[in-house]
Order: C-alpha cells, then sequence, then structure tokens
C-alpha cells in the first residue's frame, strides 16, 4: 500500500475502536520542534526550562507564572498559543473531537495554521488506503490555499506556497526531520504522472485540473462525501454540477469566503456581474442518504455546495463549512 503525506505526522499517532485519532507524546513533541518553540541561544532560563520540561513529558500542565516568566514578548505569545491549542487537543478523546470543538464553538486564538495542520492529518486517516492521486490531490484543497489560473482553456489549480517558491520546511518541522528533498516544478496532475505522486506528496508540486465536467472536480466531490461521513458520521451522494442550470438556492454552503458571498448574492436575489460568474469554480448538488436528519426547513429541497475564487484567483477552502453550515443537528457523532 502506497504511503502518503508523511509530513502530517500521522504515523505518530493511534486509532480508537472507531477510526478516531488519538493524540499521542510524540505527535506533541513534534510541535516543539516547530522553529517557534525551540529556543534561540539566547533565550532566557525560563523558557529553555519549559521547553526541557515538556520534551520530557509533553502532556505536562503549564501555569499562567510560568508562561509569564518567559522574557521575550513574541516567545511568550507563541508558547501561550501552543499550549491553549494542546490543552484542547489533549483534552478531547481525538483529533476529530478537538477540531469539532474548534470549529463549532470558536477557534479563538488557535492559529489558523495549526487548524489546516488537524484538517490535514484528519483526511490523511479518512483517505487512509485510498489508491486513486487525483482524490488525494483534491483532498489539497482543504488544508492549502490554491492559485487558480487558466491555461489553453483549462482551468488549473496550483498549490500557492509552491507557487510563490516557499519551502514545505517553513510548514511543518517533519519535513526537515523527514529528510523529504524540496519542492521542483509543478506539474498537472494527469494519467501520465499520477504514479509520480506517491513520491512527491509532500511536496505539493501537482497542479490540478478543476475544468467542469472533468476529474478533477468529480474528486473533490468524493473528498466532501468522505469528510462529511466521517465527521457527522452520514452517508451523503455528491454529485457535481457542469453548469448552474434550474438551481434554486434554498440551502446552500460555501466552501469559502468568496463562495459564501456569491451564495448570499444569489439568495437575495441580487443580480451577479459577469465577474462575479467567473470565479465561481464549482457547484455540487448534496443529498442525505438518511433524510430524517435534514432539519425541517430544508427537507425535501436540494442542497448545494459552491467553490469560488476571489478576485486575485485565490481559493482558500473552509472544510469547517461542512461542519457547521449544512442543514442538520449538530450532533456530537466523533467523540
Amino acid at each position: 500500500m502506497n504511503d502518503f503525506w508523511l509530513s502530517c505526522g500521522h504515523h505518530l499517532l493511534d486509532r480508537d475502536d472507531g477510526g478516531g485519532l488519538l493524540v499521542t507524546d510524540e505527535f506533541l513533541k513534534a510541535y516543539l520542534a516547530r522553529p517557534e518553540l525551540a529556543p534561540p541561544p539566547d533565550a532566557c532560563i525560563a523558557e529553555r526550562t519549559l521547553h526541557a520540561a515538556l520534551l520530557l513529558n509533553p502532556r505536562r500542565p503549564v501555569t499562567a507564572r510560568e508562561l509569564a516568566s518567559i522574557a521575550d514578548a513574541d516567545a511568550r505569545e507563541n508558547w501561550a498559543l501552543m499550549v491553549g491549542f494542546r490543552d484542547r487537543l489533549i483534552g478531547h478523546k481525538t483529533i476529530e473531537a478537538a477540531y469539532l470543538d474548534l470549529v463549532r464553538h470558536g477557534v479563538g486564538d488557535t492559529p489558523p495554521l495549526f487548524i489546516n495542520q488537524l484538517v490535514h492529518v484528519i483526511l490523511r486517516n479518512v483517505l487512509d488506503g485510498c489508491d486513486d492521486p487525483f482524490v488525494l490531490r483534491a483532498a489539497e484543497m482543504f488544508f492549502r490555499p490554491q492559485r487558480l489560473t487558466v491555461h489553453g482553456g483549462s482551468l488549473i489549480a496550483a498549490d500557492e506556497e509552491t507557487v510563490a517558491g516557499a519551502s514545505p520546511q517553513s510548514v511543518s518541522p517533519l519535513v526537515a526531520m523527514l529528510g523529504l528533498p524540496p519542492a521542483g516544478d509543478v506539474d498537472v496532475l494527469n494519467e501520465d504522472n499520477a504514479a509520480s505522486y506517491w513520491q512527491r506528496s509532500d511536496l505539493f508540486d501537482m497542479a490540478l485540473d478543476l475544468t467542469a465536467g472533468r476529474r478533477g472536480l468529480a474528486a473533490l466531490g468524493e473528498v466532501i462525501g468522505k469528510w462529511i461521513h466521517h465527521l457527522h458520521a452520514l452517508e451523503v451522494t455528491i454529485e457535481p454540477l457542469a453548469e448552474a442550470t434550474d438551481v434554486n438556492l434554498i440551502w446552500y454552503v460555501g466552501l469559502d469566503a468568496a463562495a459564501t458571498a456569491i451564495g448570499d448574492a444569489l439568495w437575495n436575489e441580487d443580480e451577479l456581474d459577469p465577474a462575479a460568474r467567473e470565479r465561481i469554480v464549482g457547484l455540487y448538488r448534496l443529498s442525505f442518504q438518511q433524510p430524517e436528519v435534514v432539519l425541517d426547513k430544508a427537507k425535501g429541497e436540494p442542497i448545494y455546495l459552491l467553490l469560488a475564487m476571489t478576485p486575485d484567483q485565490m481559493l482558500r477552502m473552509k472544510p469547517q463549512n461542512l461542519i457547521t453550515g449544512l442543514p442538520i443537528a449538530q450532533l456530537e457523532t466523533v467523540s
């Protein structure tokens, strides 16, 4: 079986009987290797002592006094954010439960980077055993911003950090720890080069064709369905639509901020200018295989999912909207 996304740290985690991810000391220690937390040579004794103590016991309680005693203000803030995030993780049975708590009750000061890392490792769990590189590449959109461009009549999504030349090592210390090579040239994923995805999955250097009616959008729909099933314990059917005909947005979920704004405008019957319409990347129709879970105001109505890019051609998916935005009772389905 091919492995992928080693940089998310899934190999440091355990699973419970229900398939959820269990936080381990090894996983917590990986955060202590982040450059924001590794004490520099001139760090104060309080910071060095705290770091050493947590390396010995990453679940050790940290007091407000210990944090306040760190001399450097930036380091003090970084440690406060990290300790708060760690406490969220170890305060729940699974990583999935911690993520649900964050998105349902407010992320607070949790850095977006940490939220994306949770999405990354949860999706690695969701897609364990997947042998389709197109599905895996589509899943990257859940936790990594994409830059879109039209090339040869096709709409192509490429990883923003890779296009900008940022090193994956700045995202996860595990990349450096595992000795993964730096990203190279960006190739558009196709049948001829798909087999190379397994060696390149942590480089995020393969682009995806999101042209309507092609495999990319269908693959993303498959990921959406698996995400909903894992976190809501519900079976859904996701149908990608080639065009927005006979679409009545009684209930819709924007998969990103740009799509939500477009959906709101359509729901309010505002006229969309041509430029806004061109920013719509994908449209899906969702149906629940257990219709009894649907809230009364949406029963019998199609549910649409919208995906769009910003005016500067960026796409930043918000998978949390699939947790909070669907017309279902918000039950704690993952403990």
